[in-house]
């Protein structure tokens, strides 16, 4: 593979004074057509997302994989560990760090803001990451963060894998406030692939996350089960994200 993997050093800090980690970029090897920021799960890092990048067939995308700041996480008792935002356990009562959301939000808008205007942008993550890359497709539509703070990055495609949507409860009323917004929930496409076996982020949790944004109205939103699938990924989901993306962002050679 002629890919280069490049590290960035560490990054910005959010508005709790914890410092982003490392960004790994997996460059082009033909030409330069899209970028997405992929956003790995609790406890890992930018590095192991781009050894999984690499090799996937998608010459024409631009991969940035950053790191999470290492921060206390709920789930884990205050235990620290490289998390995009504060978690307790996953349920339907589950509070959302809007704070801690909203931070790494800014930071992978940041990622994508350099990138030149003819090349599209999108955002994909696993689990933890899937969650806060649905989170940023969320406030692509509003045109803000849940601070109110303008959100400028125009996104073309969110991957999500294993995870679940943040603040599902009031993102319909919310979409449905105004025409502009609705136009931009409707505009982007979405894929979420979750396993029925999944032990750490239930499968109705991605199945509730497709089934709110689709009635909130993001109508090209994609949900594939994967009969038997654990908590991690699979080749076959990859090949399906591979297909996807190719199709939907137009890239050279996919059709």
């Amino acid at each position: 593979m002629s890919y280069s993997r490049q590290s960035m050093g560490s990054g910005s800090r959010s508005t709790r004074g914890y410092e982003f980690g490392r960004t790994y970029v997996v460059r082009p090897k033909g030409k330069h057509q899209a970028t997405i920021v992929w956003l790995h799960g609790l406890g890992d890092n930018g590095s192991s997302s781009s050894q999984l990048l690499e090799s996937l067939p998608l010459p024409n995308i631009k991969w940035i994989c950053p790191t999470a700041p290492s921060r206390p996480v709920s789930l884990l008792g205050g235990f620290p560990c490289t998390a995009w935002f504060d978690v307790g356990e996953i349920s339907e009562d589950l509070h959302d760090d809007i704070e801690g959301l909203d931070a790494s939000a800014a930071h992978i808008a940041n990622l994508l803001s350099a990138e030149p205007t003819d090349v599209k942008v999108g955002i994909g993550g696993f689990s933890m990451g899937a969650a806060i890359a649905l989170y940023s497709t969320t406030c692509y539509a509003l045109g803000r963060y849940g601070t109110g703070h303008p959100y400028t990055i125009n996104l073309r495609a969110t991957v999500g894998l294993s995870g679940w949507l943040p603040g599902w409860r009031s993102l319909r009323s919310k979409i449905e406030s105004s025409n502009e917004v609705a136009r931009r929930a409707a505009s982007i496409p979405i894929i979420l692939a979750h396993g029925t076996s999944d032990d750490v982020v239930p499968y109705r949790f991605g199945e509730k996350s497709a089934h709110s944004l689709a009635m909130a109205g993001f109508r090209q939103t994609m949900f594939k089960p994967y009969e038997g699938l654990g908590h991690y990924t699979v080749p076959k989901e990859m090949d399906e994200v591979v297909h996807w993306l190719a199709s939907r962002l137009g890239l050279e050679g996919s059709r």
